[in-house]
């Protein structure tokens, strides 16, 4: 049970609550629709409440293009099979290019080797138009898909705004991906165009992927075409059998909008595969737009004199997410530079470079710079930096106090998931916020902490528990025709509840706190822990960098908490280090918190997108070959799974 409430460290003042987005809507639903809301709790509980009154709302306060409205907005059928927007005839990327900055740049593309670039919402429909007529001559019509191995750059946001502009289902990996990974991705979707580079600079060095392209088009018999983007060799010639991009967008030519159904696929995002083969979760034209003008506007209060800047890749679906700040009139920003490039903090050095107003990163990224005591304040102009969204893991607290005492923003942390493209968890700019805690839920996501008997709980950890439909769950889930696959990820601890697989608090005035995943649970002595507060502490000691905690039942009934720590240069682990470690576990948080061992790890593997590998681990641990706990293409450090199964054998863990 929670005993306090942690320091507030932003306030709301008049100005900002006289000028959010929330504000506006309030007060246009009180104009149109009689509907007297002051408060963002009041507006919350409207939302969640009368499904079909809120997004009816959203969909006419924004206005949103369409060639057909909804006959109605959400059917009755309980999840999975809500339906949304029935009859509505509308599409992704016209509403995007209609929406988009007109005085001010649509894109703003950062790179390693070249100073930045600013693409107009003019410049950027010329070449819509002119790929998607490409795509059109190709044969390429709605439902076929088109792929794309392409890192953050303007060339991936005019691939997917063409591919849906025709109809068409965009999928996308980043470069660092390695053949194997990307194959087992789009190996499953039959592309029939695939979109590439030909290498890419990243962290200071050139990577050459010609012959990771090669071998793709040989172990993807689907494709009609391969369209080359030269990043690498912009004078070399265009591969045999391809096309080069830039003759293809060299005419401008207005785009085409083909009006599709509400539910018509837009695109296939794919999970980690870091718990098995990953999953395409499917996304529809409607659902993608209406949470998008939602959570990146009445939410996190983006609008047209916004300058959004997210570090991500293509293969993240931040990068989706962010590409919807055009919807709000707001510049977004490309980065394929490392944020650690030159400086640590490159990331603040981009942000003020550019303006930027919104700065997303990794909560991983934060907390490396919190240990390195960085102080970008003194060094970059962040005086138009108004909010900085740590996300991808809990934020430890050691993140936060570095982001209070530096930079001059509000910090928003927020919990999404690939699952649904949005967040579920968010501030607002109506709302305080308190250090280590998320404001709340995002308006229209009812979600709960439950308990083991399936009821919903205050300030006490539950597991997250999502109890009405939301516009942007998946359509279906790719190759599983009978939705079999779709029920037993999210609908296996209930037939019509959502379980997206988090531990979270919900304390009594609504703020957040997650607490790690559920399926790799902690679970001492009948006690469920979460891994983050764990990293919360052991992210204090100067002498690690990294750590991950990993809970396994064994055979013959044995459990076992070990903690496996990085490093910082010349760090050592001796009987000192331990016990403070161990001391500072156990006053902070309890004595069943103490691990039965500290190892020092080389490395704490990632996925690409920067989420530690709890379960893989812990499956390794029990016994599984690393070979069937993670695609190697779809891990950072793919040679520690190897570590970690030496450690078991030597350290007699694993059967």
């Amino acid at each position: 049970m929670l005993s306090y409430q942690p320091d507030v460290v932003w306030r709301p003042g008049p100005e900002d609550i006289d000028g959010a987005n929330a504000t506006g809507f309030m007060s246009w639903l009180k104009d149109n629709r009689g509907i007297s809301l002051t408060t963002w709790n009041d507006l919350w509980e409207w939302s969640v409440h009368d499904l079909n009154m809120f997004w009816a709302a959203v969909w006419d306060y924004y206005d949103v293009a369409a060639a057909r409205r909804p006959d109605h907005i959400a059917t009755s059928d309980a999840m999975p099979h809500t339906r949304w927007f029935g009859g509505a005839q509308l599409n992704y990327a016209q509403n995007v290019l209609a929406r988009a900055p007109r005085t001010r740049p649509a894109l703003i593309e950062i790179a390693e080797d070249t100073a930045p670039r600013e693409w107009s919402t003019v410049e950027l429909a010329g070449k819509v138009g002119a790929l998607s007529g490409h795509l059109t001559r190709l044969g390429v019509g709605p439902g076929d898909r088109v792929a794309a191995y392409l890192p953050n750059i303007a060339e991936a946001v005019i691939g997917l705004l063409a591919t849906a502009a025709i109809g068409a289902v965009w999928a996308s990996c980043g470069p660092e991906f390695g053949v194997t990974a990307v194959v087992e991705r789009f190996g499953q979707i039959n592309p029939k165009v695939l979109l590439t580079v030909d290498g890419y600079r990243f962290g200071g060095q050139a990577h050459d992927r010609g012959d990771a392209v090669q071998e793709l088009r040989r172990r993807l018999p689907s494709l009609a075409d391969t369209i080359v983007v030269r990043k690498l060799n912009p004078d070399a010639p265009t591969p045999d059998a391809t096309h080069a991009f830039d003759e293809i967008v060299a005419d401008p030519s207005p785009p085409t909008f083909v009006a599709v159904r509400a539910d018509h696929p837009l695109w296939i995002l794919f999970s980690s595969g870091s718990t098995g083969p990953p999953k395409g979760i499917v996304h529809g034209h409607a659902g993608i737009v209406l949470e998008h003008l939602k959570s990146l506007g009445l939410c996190l209060n983006v609008g047209p004199t916004d300058t959004m800047f997210f570090v991500s890749s293509t293969s993240w679906m931040a990068w989706n997410l962010s590409i919807g700040a055009l919807l709000h009139g707001a510049s977004v920003v490309l980065s394929s530079a490392s944020p650690n490039h030159q400086q640590p903090d490159g990331a603040f050095a981009i942000a003020a470079q550019i303006g930027a107003t919104i700065l997303g990163v990794g909560s991983a990224y934060v907390t490396a710079l919190a240990k390195q005591r960085a102080e970008p304040q003194n060094h970059y102009d962040l005086s138009r930096l108004r909010l900085l969204i740590p996300t991808g893991s809990p934020l430890p607290q050691i993140g936060w106090d570095w982001i209070a005492e530096r930079v001059p923003a509000r910090i928003d942390s927020i919990c999404g998931g690939t699952d649904v493209c949005t967040v579920f968890f968010c501030g607002n700019p109506l709302t305080p916020v308190r250090s280590g805690q998320i404001s709340g839920c995002s308006l229209g996501v009812n979600a709960q902490s439950w308990d083991a008997i399936g009821q919903p709980q205050r300030d006490t950890v539950g597991e997250m528990m999502v109890t009405t439909p939301m516009p942007s769950m998946p359509l279906r889930l790719w190759n599983d025709p009978t939705g079999t696959r779709y029920r037993d990820t999210y609908f296996d601890k209930h037939p019509t509840v959502w379980r997206q697989g988090d531990w979270i608090t919900i304390t009594e005035y609504g703020a957040v706190e997650v607490k790690g995943r559920s399926d790799a649970t902690l679970n001492r002595g009948g006690v469920r822990l979460g891994s983050a507060e764990i990293y919360t502490v052991v992210d204090q000691f100067d002498e690690i960098t990294d750590s991950l905690m990993i809970g396994a039942e064994l055979g013959g009934g044995r459990y076992l908490l070990a903690l496996f720590i990085v490093l910082a240069d010349g760090a050592v682990l001796d009987d000192a280090l331990r016990r403070r470690i161990e001391a500072r576990l156990r006053s902070e948080l309890s004595p069943r918190h103490v691990p039965d061992t500290i190892a020092v790890a080389p490395v704490v593997p990632r996925t690409l997108t920067g989420k530690k590998l709890e379960v893989p681990v812990k499956s390794i641990l029990q016994g599984a070959p690393p070979a069937s706990v993670a695609a190697a293409g779809a891990v950072d450090h793919p040679q520690a799974l190897q570590w970690f199964a030496r450690w078991a054998a030597d350290n007699a863990v694993a059967p």
